[in-house]
């Protein structure tokens, strides 16, 4: 599929919300034009290269697995300014990316099958508590909430949720993302709370 792509220096993870303040032209017409045909758009982490363009200067270079987004919400409280909160989908691959006269990026990418539920294994079973605590909190009013239906019981979800409240670099997030075992995550994810003493006894 071809879809535009929107390089961040933030992380979007399947079933995830990331408020959006959008204000370049090229990005409020993406914005405009997914909100009319309910198409999405690829929110990548820039590896190389700025969020905003400067004159002549060159487009932002994505890392080659981003997510899917959605535009779940969108107000413009200011004229010139769109507010959104996009919502993640499935991640992908991309194969190919080109930039348009707009100075928009566009690429084919391959959608990467979300993965089928995982139980969560009972040694990780005491990264739930705290972790339902922390969404209890963010549904107070944080727009960065993750959306519904929680599923504190699959190993994918729990470590996706995770890898987005943690305080780690955004680099760390996208190797975060880019791992296809959720175990995996599971484990570098328990091992860091553990080491900063946060993990609560069952």
């Amino acid at each position: 599929m071809i879809v535009p792509l929107f390089p961040l220096h933030a992380v979007l993870f399947p079933g995830g919300r990331l408020p959006l303040r959008i204000f370049e032209q090229r990005y409020m017409d993406m914005a405009k034009a997914c909100l009319k045909s309910e198409e999405p758009f690829g929110v990548c982490l820039i590896a190389q290269g700025e969020e905003v363009a400067q004159r002549g200067g060159l487009a932002a270079e994505p890392h080659e697995i981003g997510t899917l987004a959605r535009i779940a919400e969108w107000d413009m409280p200011t004229l010139g300014v769109l507010e959104v909160v996009a919502e993640g989908g499935d991640r992908f691959r991309i194969r190919r990316r080109w930039v348009e006269a707009s100075g928009l990026l566009r690429a084919e990418v391959e959608p990467i099958p979300p993965p089928p539920v995982l139980p969560v294994p009972g040694p990780y079973a005491r990264l739930v508590p705290l972790l339902r605590a922390v969404v209890a909190d963010m549904e107070k009013g944080a727009p960065n909430a993750p959306a519904a239906p929680h599923r504190f019981f699959d190993a994918h979800w729990l470590g996706m949720r995770y890898a987005e409240v943690l305080p780690i670099p955004s680099l760390a997030r996208q190797k975060l993302l880019e791992l296809d075992d959720g175990i995996d995550r599971l484990e570098i994810i328990y091992r860091y709370l553990e080491g900063k003493g946060l993990l609560p006894d069952l």
